[in-house]
């Protein structure tokens, strides 16, 4: 039975926007601050854990225009592994591997945690991890949170239709002041 794990950068205010993009007030604002040699091991250990990848169409397409060009484990995971993009829009997805999911969420969702043994990673993708968080179908929440506070820009935390519980799995600052947190959901 597969996981859903949000997987997302963070400032101290909640911003999760174009953490390594440009097109935003404060362009790659994640690589001003220093991850450490253990901080990167981790991001990609967390990528090579993962299964599957389920993602909005704008991570997607930035995925799908930067992973084929590089080589190494890393590359060679993301561009092999299976991948699904949900998306209203697109049609016809050139990455190797990867499903358009144009129908209902919770129905599509729960069939993949049912198909996908392991780690269902959703990277970034603001609004389908919101729609995520509301509908109730995440396990796993990994926060790599940066010290710093930009006042403005798109939140993860979008008001939720309810109460849910989480468990604290992991809490482990890495390079300059960078903060790693890991959520469990409590059964």
């Amino acid at each position: 039975m597969g996981m859903i794990v949000l997987t997302e950068f963070v400032s101290i205010d909640g911003v999760v926007e174009a953490p390594g993009g440009e097109d935003f007030k404060y362009p790659n604002w994640t690589f001003e601050f220093e991850r450490g040699p253990d901080g990167e091991r981790y991001k990609e250990a967390e990528s090579l854990r993962a299964s599957a990848l389920l993602l909005g169409r704008k991570t997607y397409e930035g995925f799908a225009a930067a992973w084929p060009q590089y080589d190494g484990e890393l590359a060679d995971k993301y561009n092999t592994m299976p991948k699904y993009v949900v998306s209203s829009t697109l049609t016809d997805p050139q990455w190797a591997g990867t499903t358009v999911l144009n129908g209902d969420l919770v129905k599509d969702v729960t069939r993949l945690k049912q198909e996908v043994d392991g780690e269902i990673s959703v990277a970034g993708s603001i609004q389908l991890a919101q729609s995520l968080l509301a509908l109730d179908l995440v396990d796993e929440i990994h926060l790599m949170a940066s010290p710093v506070i930009l006042g403005h820009g798109r939140r993860l935390w979008a008001q939720a239709p309810d109460k849910t519980a989480w468990t604290l799995s992991e809490a482990t600052v890495y390079g300059d002041s960078t903060l790693l947190t890991v959520y469990r959901r409590r059964a």
